[in-house]
C-alpha cells in the first residue's frame, strides 16, 4: 500500500468525498497512558511504552483485507517486559539498522538494549545511563561516519543539557548546554545533523561534527509579531530544506532552514501539538494533539498558501504520538485513552 499521491479535499465535510478515510486496524490497550511508540525499520514490527512502566514489541499485521468495516483487534505481542523502568517510558528509538533500542523514563534514566529481529527478543546486558537529573523526553540516534558507531542523543527536563552517548562504550562523551527549558523534542537528519526544540520557545540546530549548536530559531506562531510558544515537537524533511514545529498554543510552523526564514504557520488542532511527521514520501504531515485528533495536511501545493488539513483519526483521549510506516501508508498513534492505535487506509 504504498503512499498515494492524491490531494487532500477538505472541502466537504459530510460525504467523504475524496477524502482519506483511516480504519482503526489494532488497538493496543494498557492500563495507563500509552506514551510511545516506533517501528522498527524494517516494518515488520514496533515498539509500545507505556506510564505502566510496560514494554512491549508487537507484530505489524498483513493490511491487505482491511475493509471500511473491519473489526478492530488487539495485535500479537511478540515480547512483553513489566517494570522495564522504575517509572513511566517517555520515549522510545531504534538504530537505522534496528539492532539497538532505547528508552528513556521519568526515572531519569536511559536504557540501551540490544535487539534480534529474528527472534524479536531484546538481548544481553542492557546498559542504564543516568547522566540526566530529570525526565528523559526524547531520544534519536546518529551514525558516527567516521568510526561507523551509532551516537544516541538524549534531552529531557533537569539541566536542559543534550547528552551525547556512545552506544559501542556506552559512555556519555559530551553534554550540550543552550536550552535554558525543558528540551521536549529531539529529531535527526542527513547524518551528522539534528534539531532540539524546548519549553524555551526556541529550536536549536546541531552538527556533531562541529561539536555544537550552529543555528537557532525562535519559530513566531503569532502572525505579525516574534511571538513564539513552547516547541513541542519537531520534524525535517527527507531533503534537509523544510522543518516543521508544532507548539503548545496550537500552532504548526513551516521553517524553511536554507533560506532561514519562516513559510507559514497555521493551526491544524484547536490544542497543543505533540506529534509531527511527514509521510514516507513527504506529501503529507501528520499531527497529533490534545485536541485528541490525528490531522493529515497536504503539502504538495504552494507552501505558503492555506494548506489543506483533514483529521484522520480520533482517540477518546489526548493523542500523545504518531509515527508512519517505514514504506506503507499507515501509521500508529498513542494517547491518554490508555491505547496504541494502528490505522490504514482501505483499498479503493
Amino acid at each position: 500500500m504504498q503512499e498515494p499521491r492524491q490531494e487532500l479535499d477538505a472541502s466537504n465535510g459530510s460525504n467523504n468525498g475524496g477524502r482519506p478515510r483511516f480504519v482503526p486496524v489494532t488497538a493496543l490497550e494498557d492500563v495507563q497512558a500509552v506514551r510511545c511508540a516506533e517501528f522498527h525499520p524494517h516494518g515488520k514490527l514496533y515498539a509500545v511504552g507505556s506510564n505502566s512502566k510496560t514494554l512491549r514489541i508487537c507484530s505489524y499485521p498483513k493490511l491487505h483485507d482491511v475493509r471500511e468495516d473491519h473489526q478492530t483487534y488487539q495485535p500479537t505481542v511478540l515480547f512483553k517486559r513489566t517494570k522495564h523502568h522504575k517509572g513511566s517510558i517517555y520515549c522510545l528509538a531504534w538504530t537505522p539498522d534496528g539492532q539497538l533500542m532505547a528508552t528513556g523514563s521519568n526515572d531519569k534514566t536511559v536504557k540501551l538494549m540490544r535487539f534480534n529481529a529474528d527472534t524479536s527478543n531484546l538481548e544481553g546486558q542492557e546498559v542504564e545511563l543516568t547522566m540526566h537529573d530529570g525526565t528523559v523526553r526524547d531520544l534519536c540516534f546518529l551514525e558516527d561516519t567516521s568510526n561507523k558507531s551509532s551516537l544516541l542523543i538524549s534531552g529531557g527536563a533537569g539541566d536542559c543539557k543534550i547528552y551525547v552517548t556512545d552506544c559501542a562504550t556506552g559512555t556519555p562523551f559530551q553534554a550540550l548546554s543552550g536550552h535554558s527549558g525543558h528540551v521536549l523534542t529531539l529529531y535527526n537528519w542527513g547524518g551528522a545533523m539534528f534539531v532540539s526544540g524546548s519549553q524555551d520557545k526556541t529550536v536549536r540546530f546541531w552538527d556533531l561534527r562541529t561539536r555544537g549548536c550552529v543555528n537557532m530559531v525562535t519559530p513566531a506562531t503569532v502572525p505579525g509579531s516574534r511571538v513564539g510558544s513552547p516547541v513541542a515537537a519537531l520534524c525535517v524533511d527527507p531533503s534537509g530544506r523544510l522543518l516543521v514545529s508544532g507548539h503548545e498554543d496550537s500552532s504548526c510552523v513551516l521553517f524553511d532552514i536554507r533560506g532561514g526564514r519562516t513559510v507559514q504557520c497555521f493551526k491544524p488542532h484547536a490544542a497543543d501539538i505533540r506529534s509531527i511527521r511527514f509521510s514516507p514520501s513527504a506529501y503529507y504531515l501528520l499531527t497529533g494533539g490534545y485536541d485528541n485528533k490525528l490531522v493529515l495536511t497536504d503539502l504538495q501545493g504552494d507552501l505558503t498558501m492555506p494548506l489543506p488539513s483533514v483529521v484522520v483519526a480520533q482517540h477518546q483521549d489526548k493523542v500523545i504520538s504518531g509515527r508512519w510506516h517505514p514504506t506503507e501508508f499507515s501509521f500508529l498513534s498513542t494517547s491518554a485513552d490508555k491505547t496504541a492505535t494502528l490505522w490504514a487506509l482501505p483499498p479503493v
